[in-house]
Order: structure tokens, then sequence, then C-alpha cells
């Protein structure tokens, strides 16, 4: 059975969902959506490479240093640990796709699912950098640095969110519980 925008609605104006097809449907999403945060990372990195091509930036090391952190390792701030920082940057990108893939099932799509997307990518960013202690927050950077942060995580929320709404079918969306009541 197909569960989705033409399934027959139950008596409570809800989809069908067949149990057992639900977490298969969930998790082919969440395999999906991991290959469409591979790719938006790739788009990011290229943006990141361009841009500092341009503005002359240094590549971060903090990912790389709250990712070696978290494995109780202790570096120091003018460490640069290449492959941690690869590691946490790519594997970021494919959980926080897996997310947007299982969005993109149950109708969190389009432009409004890419910009809540791009929150929750900073802010997933920013909870290990400050959790760990390696990072800062935000506020306390130079607004440019700002700026540069959010555009690189807007590529990637954007590009993630384009290749997981045409992998994904919204198959999953409810019209359940669209009155607060």
């Amino acid at each position: 059975m197909r569960i989705g925008h033409d399934a027959p609605a139950d008596g409570d104006g809800g989809l069908v969902n067949d149990s057992h097809a639900r977490p298969r449907t969930l998790a082919r999403a969440a395999a999906r959506g991991s290959a469409a945060g591979l790719i938006g990372v790739a788009a990011m990195t290229a943006g990141e490479k361009l841009e500092q091509a341009v503005t002359h930036r240094a590549s971060s090391y903090v990912p790389g240093r709250a990712l070696l952190t978290l494995l109780g390792r202790h570096p120091g701030d003018l460490d640069r640990p290449l492959l941690a920082n690869h590691a946490l940057h790519w594997g970021t990108g494919a959980a926080l796709g897996a997310l947007r893939g299982v969005w993109a099932a149950t109708g969190i799509r389009g432009p409004r699912a890419d910009l809540a997307h791009t929150v929750v990518r900073l802010c997933f960013d920013q909870t290990v950098e400050n959790a760990t202690g390696v990072g800062a927050p935000p506020h306390t950077w130079p607004p440019s640095e700002q700026v540069v942060d959010v555009v690189h995580k807007g590529v990637y929320s954007v590009v993630t969110g384009l290749v997981a709404d045409r992998l994904v079918p919204g198959v999953l969306e409810s019209r359940r519980g669209t009155r607060s009541h």
C-alpha cells in the first residue's frame, strides 16, 4: 500500500499508515537524505574553497579539534587535524542530510524546510564546538565571519534540500493535526 497523498483517509482524516511500511519508508528516506547531505557538503566545500580563494580567509580546524575533544583527546588551538576536520564535516553533512530526507518523506519540503535545516545545521555545529570548549559563540566572531558561516551552511541546506526533495517522495505527509485542537 502506498502511504501518502493518494492513500485513503482514516476515520480521523489522517492518512492510512501501514505500520510495516512506515519504518522501511523512513529508513529509505534517511539513507537517501544522507546521500543528499553528502552532495550538499560537496557543494558547500566547493563554495568555501572559492570564497577562501577570493577573501584569503584561512581554513578553520575548529570542527576537527571538537571531534578530537569528543574522542577524549586534547588538541591545542594551533593543531590542524585535517582528517578529523573532514570526518566531522562530512559526517555531520550525512547525518543532518538523513534528517532532511525524513523531513522530505513526511512533507516538510521546499524553501521553508531549507531555511529550518540551515538553522539546524548552524545549531548543531555550534553545539558541538561550544560544548567541547573548542569554539566560541558566533556573536563573539567578527560580523564578516558570521555572514560567511551562515551563507555556507545555507548552501549546504539548499543543495541538500533540492536533492532530498527530488530523491524522496513525500509519501508520509499527514493531514492529521492541521488544527491546534
